[in-house]
């Protein structure tokens, strides 16, 4: 197995569930994730960081996908902990793999970073959300000021292979608009304590029109 293979595998999945699970994200996840409500879908469920923050008593399905490997396992490991029924799949959000008008909720947390084809991501969470459906979504992205996003520029790169293929340069709540949606913003900051070009997010509300 080849090292970058091998890191692929068991490294990165590992190292994205630490960074991801950092205190500073976790406020923030706890302010968004519980906002879930009726029947749920989770793009980028993988190490299952977010199922300990949903309300049971809201939630009459809960559903998700992830590409599969270890961060899978860590989900599934996760609902048998928090012992409730959950049809965790492997797939990829390009193609989600629900029918049309299957969800009242859509929660994506730091996942639009990382997927293939951002604007199709958008669009198949909008299709599988009835009309009215919300997209919970808490993403970082693109930074405002140019001197930053500057940096990013430079950073990527290099950063990408180390984290499963995480952009630092892409649109947030602009991609959430263009897919269809009516966003409702919550908040955009810089997260405290981390270097400012890896941790620019915003978080919001994304209502299917």
């Amino acid at each position: 197995m080849a090292l970058s293979d091998f890191w692929d595998r068991h490294g990165a999945p590992r190292l994205i569930k630490f960074a991801c699970g950092a205190k500073p994200i976790m406020e923030l996840r706890e302010k968004v994730v519980p906002m879930a409500r009726g029947e749920v879908f989770e793009l980028g469920c993988g190490g299952g960081i977010n199922q300990r923050l949903y309300n049971p008593a809201a939630i009459t399905r809960y559903a998700g996908i992830d590409p599969g490997g270890k961060l899978l396992d860590y989900a599934r490991a996760e609902a048998t902990r928090k012992g409730w029924r959950a049809d965790i799949r492997q797939g990829v959000g390009e193609a989600i793999p629900f029918p049309d008008d299957s969800f009242d909720t859509a929660v994506c947390t730091y996942t639009m970073c990382s997927v293939a084809d951002q604007a199709q991501v958008v669009r198949e969470m909008r299709r599988i959300l009835r009309p009215g459906g919300r997209l919970l979504f808490l993403e970082h992205g693109r930074a405002p000021e140019p001197e930053v996003a500057r940096w990013q520029d430079r950073i990527e790169p290099w950063w990408k292979p180390v984290m499963g293929g995480c952009h630092l340069t892409r649109p947030i709540t602009s991609a959430v608009v263009a897919g269809g949606f009516a966003v409702e913003p919550l908040g955009a900051r810089y997260l405290p304590g981390m270097p400012r070009p890896l941790v620019w997010t915003e978080w919001g509300v994304g209502v299917k029109v």
